[in-house]
């Protein structure tokens, strides 16, 4: 038995009952958003669909396929587990569990700009893979942000044939669109709301909520090469790292079109490499332990750090008036013991 439900139902293109702001957000990296989502879909599934139940086997959770990037909605998942995990815990039923499907082709075309034939089109050269042994005997629970034309449900449901899996089985969304009159681009619409230029990604990549996903990796790579450079320029470098191992995980680096800015990324991590490599070994002090102490640092309230710095000058006067050092070599040694000092008291 298969049964789908939509959180929200897309009927006209203006008007909506969650916010598109906060779903573009979500679609690029927004894990505070995935948090409201997830927590939401879970309410609303278990209302429509498990309240009344007396009795509730193993339940599987699957996210949308992906190859190594998770998409948003994996983030959507872990949000909507953890909701429908609290409620069959309270009911006494076994708490869910989870697997993942597999699928072989990877592309650059952005999937909400298409309409349903070129979905299909494109959708059907790939292939979903699952483990069957796994889900034996269990509810599965598919998830998925949104549903426009229903390509990568048929997919789902295709698979589910293939491997001879009569499950009891439940497709889910946060939203779907019921109007055929409405052009599938209406996805891309939602999904490019909060976000018109690469510049537009900082507020999210810098937040604390931020969780990586395939769109915002492909978004970032698909930039012409100057503005991606400068926007590149302006990140941190374990945000270039991350970027950098997701796109190289996906096969990104084996796709034209990405090529030259993955080149860009490679060189610069390399230079930075050798920089750091350099500065390190003219330093006495490791990097990690800055890091260390500037994380205890910025820990501080103003008035502690003002306090701090006050200690941190009578130290040094003390340090001086008692040494009175005769010349410059024993200056210098007394300076490395101050810094070495201070950099205990921050700690």
């Amino acid at each position: 038995m298969q049964t789908n439900y939509s959180l929200h139902k897309i009927d006209t293109a203006d008007s909506f009952t969650f916010s598109p702001a906060a779903y573009s957000r979500f679609k690029f990296g927004d894990d505070e958003v995935a948090a409201l989502f997830g927590h939401q879909l879970a309410i609303g599934f278990i209302q429509n669909h498990l309240l009344n139940l007396t009795e509730i086997v193993q339940i599987v959770v699957v996210p949308s396929p992906y190859s190594f990037i998770p998409t948003a909605t994996f983030a959507m998942k872990n949000y909507f587990v953890f909701t429908l995990n609290r409620w069959l815990a309270e009911n006494n039923f076994p708490v869910v569990q989870e697997t993942k499907v597999h699928r072989t082709i990877t592309y650059k075309e952005d999937y909400g700009e298409l309409n349903a034939e070129e979905r299909i089109n494109l959708i059907g050269n790939d292939s979903f893979h699952i483990d069957k042994a796994f889900l034996d005997n269990k509810i599965l629970v598919f998830l998925d942000d949104i549903k426009i034309t229903g390509s990568h449900e048929r997919m789902i449901t295709k698979m589910l044939r293939e491997y001879n899996l009569h499950n009891t089985t439940y497709l889910l969304y946060f939203a779907e669109l019921i109007n055929v009159a409405i052009h599938p681009n209406i996805e891309n619409y939602l999904n490019y709301y909060s976000i018109k230029s690469i510049f537009d990604l900082e507020i999210i990549i810098n937040s604390k909520s931020f969780s990586i996903n395939t769109r915002i990796v492909k978004y970032i790579l698909n930039t012409e090469a100057n503005t991606f450079q400068i926007f590149i320029q302006n990140q941190t470098r374990s945000f270039v790292n991350l970027l950098y191992d997701m796109a190289l995980g996906n096969g990104y680096h084996t796709i034209e079109a990405y090529k030259q800015n993955l080149r860009f990324i490679k060189e610069n991590l390399t230079a930075e490499d050798k920089k750091h490599s350099t500065y390190f070994s003219m330093t006495d002090t490791p990097q990690h332990i800055y890091d260390l102490q500037l994380k205890s640092w910025l820990s501080k309230t103003p008035m502690e750090r003002l306090h701090q710095f006050m200690l941190d000058n009578e130290s040094l006067h003390k340090f001086w008036s008692d040494a009175k050092p005769t010349n410059k070599n024993e200056k210098v040694l007394l300076s490395k013991q101050i810094i070495k000092s201070n950099n205990k008291n921050k700690l």
